[in-house]
């Protein structure tokens, strides 16, 4: 009788046939309806909301950051293209995660492929560096299409430091969508039914979308309660809420693509009347300090990947795979 991969002793390396199952699983991405559908959507909103831009920019005049406002200037009833990010990418990511294990098991094929020379390590991280990789495909391309049509509209070619933001505002993007892309491969492995993983990961987002906020302020209100007034017990409950609030992945994303794309902004917390001495106001920030600024929302959400990723490979790790 032949024995499982989890009784027989490892041959070899642990990442044999990785990129084999990263290209089949990539290629199963990019050719279904349901990517299909999403990728049109996206394409339709890039579409919409960099026309409108546009036309408001032409608008308002010249400026000195003009392609950045491509992403974050919206016309009513048209919102900024970063706020339909905001949806489009936890979808986008949960839609490719939701079924990856889960629908190997209901399929029976998840035995006959840890049958072959492809241990558990390479099969989860395999479909995970697909899903990556296909949503950084995605997003890369509506990135150079909003520039292509920026610069098609607008006549002018983006400067330096405003490619490099942009570049940067890509990369918060993908580890954005990475971290729903984890999660719903955590439900995948945790859930036998892909109806349910699905609807779990969209709870989860929607949990720290419209009520984290809520429940930030008033737990904050509980911890740091203000009995006197003064501003002391003021400040400390707001910091205590702005910290909660930073607990969600919407919140470390938002804050991130603000610093990155707004380059006048000098703080992404509270900032106090006598840390604002000597500083000039409105004056935009070099490319250096902004990417200080948002450095630590981009390590917060690249750990928030790693962890659910290591916990939905140890749960994988100890679950039972039977033909």
């Amino acid at each position: 009788m032949p024995q499982s991969d989890v009784t027989r002793e490892r041959e070899g390396s642990p990442w044999t046939g990785l990129w084999a199952v990263v290209a089949k699983e990539m290629a199963d991405h990019l050719t279904s309806v349901r990517m299909l559908i999403l990728e049109v959507l996206i394409l339709l909103t890039a579409t919409g909301t960099v026309y409108a831009a546009t036309q408001n920019i032409r608008n308002t005049g010249n400026d000195k950051f003009i392609f950045l406002k491509l992403f974050t200037t919206s016309q009513d009833p048209i919102p900024a293209f970063v706020g339909f990010l905001g949806f489009l990418v936890p979808l986008t990511a949960i839609a490719l995660a939701f079924d990856a294990v889960n629908g190997e098991f209901n399929q029976r094929t998840l035995s006959r492929v840890l049958a072959q020379p492809i241990y558990r390590d390479a099969l989860l991280f395999g479909k995970f560096l697909a899903g990556l990789f296909t949503l950084a495909l995605v997003l890369t391309t509506i990135w150079l299409l909003i520039i292509g049509l920026g610069i098609l509209r607008l006549g002018i070619p983006p400067s330096g430091e405003e490619v490099a933001r942009g570049l940067w505002f890509l990369l918060l993007t993908i580890f954005y969508g990475g971290i729903w892309l984890a999660l719903a491969m955590v439900f995948s492995i945790v859930f036998r039914q892909p109806a349910t993983a699905a609807l779990a990961s969209i709870a989860v987002w929607l949990f720290f979308t419209v009520f984290w906020g809520i429940i930030s302020d008033l737990l904050a209100q509980t911890i740091h309660p203000i009995r006197i007034g003064l501003p002391e017990e003021q400040l400390a409950q707001m910091q205590l809420a702005l910290a909660l609030t930073r607990i969600s992945p919407n919140t470390l994303y938002l804050e991130a693509i603000i610093a990155t794309l707004n380059p006048t902004i000098r703080s992404l917390g509270f900032v106090l009347p006598m840390q604002l001495q000597g500083a000039l106001l409105g004056a935009p920030l070099p490319l250096g300090q902004s990417l200080m600024l948002s450095w630590p929302n981009l390590t917060g959400l690249v750990a928030a990947t790693i962890l659910l990723f290591a916990l939905g490979y140890v749960l994988f790790q100890r679950q039972e795979v039977r033909a």
